[in-house]
């Protein structure tokens, strides 16, 4: 076992040369115990002839009978055949030998190797083989095998990272798309408030604005956070407003601060606050609160529905993409997850618990 693994570790030329040695001596020795039975076995039959003495007499040997004479051309017929048909056997025996022990264990394993890359199955890996040539080749194609499905990964990481973005984009926009349909509609049923063409101008700068940070990013995590200071009770009017347009048909407790400023990005605030806003409406019986918090470092904001809360996965593990609530649900999740990466980008964080419903709490870090 010893012989065979050095063997098996040494390199091609070398092991070729010496199993051929090895083979064509072993052949050599069997030619010659070959030629020397095909003499032992002639000598036991006269060959006929005769013997000329050193006094000049001449004996005449005896004559082989005409199934000697067979024998003895047979064994002649062996001697001649064995000098070549042993030797060149011995080199194929070699050969077989070098095929056997140094070549098909590595050609087997980059044969399936390579069938398992043509059907797009990465999940293997290449077995050490040797440490000769081809067992460096599988070592370079166990690499280009390694690196292949790490690229796959990664594409396939930016495939689903892409339609996260693609999902967050389209959900995101929803919300803003309701503002401003529920907004005409009030128009041409002339309901409108003061502050109507307002809100509409607001709202497609803000589509405007997130169109373009969104088509500039690769990831959620890319968007960008551009604070500025805006007045508190600005934003709780636009809470209120969003509010009476996400949840027409439920009754809202608002609870905001009269005065104060909270330096934080308008846009990613917004956004988080329709979502936020969105999903309680969706699951609330019947009342909705929405309360506006600082204590000079974060803004919080916190919106609670009656409805039967948040369930236990959710709590457990957060919100993931596309997770939904239920099996046969259109909506996919996509607000609760893509308002924690926002809290997160903007230094904070979303909290959900169940407490007399369901209670999403979104902290921003201002400054």
């Amino acid at each position: 076992m010893g012989v065979l693994k050095r063997l098996k570790n040494m390199g091609l030329r070398q092991s070729f040369f010496l199993l051929s040695v090895v083979c064509l001596l072993l052949a050599l020795g069997l030619t010659f115990g070959v030629y020397q039975l095909c003499n032992a076995v002639s000598s036991r039959y006269p060959t006929g002839g005769f013997v000329i003495h050193y006094n000049g007499e001449v004996t005449f040997m005896e004559e082989p009978t005409p199934e000697q004479l067979k024998i003895l051309e047979l064994m002649e017929r062996i001697r001649l055949t064995s000098i070549v048909v042993i030797p060149a056997g011995g080199v194929g025996a070699a050969g077989i030998l070098f095929y056997r022990l140094k070549l098909k264990t590595p050609i087997a394993v980059l044969q399936a190797g390579t069938e398992r890359i043509r059907a797009h199955d990465l999940d293997f890996t290449i077995p050490e083989v040797s440490s000769d040539e081809l067992g460096q080749i599988c070592a370079a194609f166990e690499t280009m095998r390694g690196e292949l499905l790490k690229t796959n990964r990664e594409l396939w990481r930016q495939a689903e990272e892409r339609q996260r973005l693609n999902a967050a984009f389209a959900h995101d926009l929803r919300n803003p798309v309701t503002v401003l349909k529920g907004t005409v509609k009030l128009l041409r049923q002339d309901r409108t408030d003061e502050q109507a063409l307002d809100r509409l101008e607001s709202y497609a700068n803000r589509i405007e604005q997130y169109v373009e940070a969104m088509s500039s990013v690769q990831r959620l995590e890319q968007i960008p956070v551009v604070k500025k200071p805006l007045p508190l009770p600005q934003l709780g009017k636009e809470l209120e407003e969003t509010a009476q347009l996400l949840a027409p048909g439920l009754e809202t407790e608002f609870h905001f601060p009269k005065d104060g400023t909270a330096e934080i990005d308008h846009g990613l605030f917004l956004t988080v606050a329709e979502n936020l806003i969105g999903n309680a409406a969706r699951f609330a019986k019947a009342k909705l609160i929405i309360s506006l918090e600082t204590d000079g470092e974060f803004l919080r904001l916190s919106v609670r529905d009656d409805g039967p809360g948040f369930p236990g996965p959710l709590l457990q593990d957060g919100p993931k993409p596309f997770g939904r609530l239920e099996e046969n649900a259109t909506h996919f999740g996509m607000g609760l997850y893509t308002s924690g990466l926002l809290c997160i980008k903007h230094g904070g964080a979303l909290k959900l618990e169940n407490q007399d419903g369901a209670l999403a709490q979104a902290v921003f870090k201002m400054g």
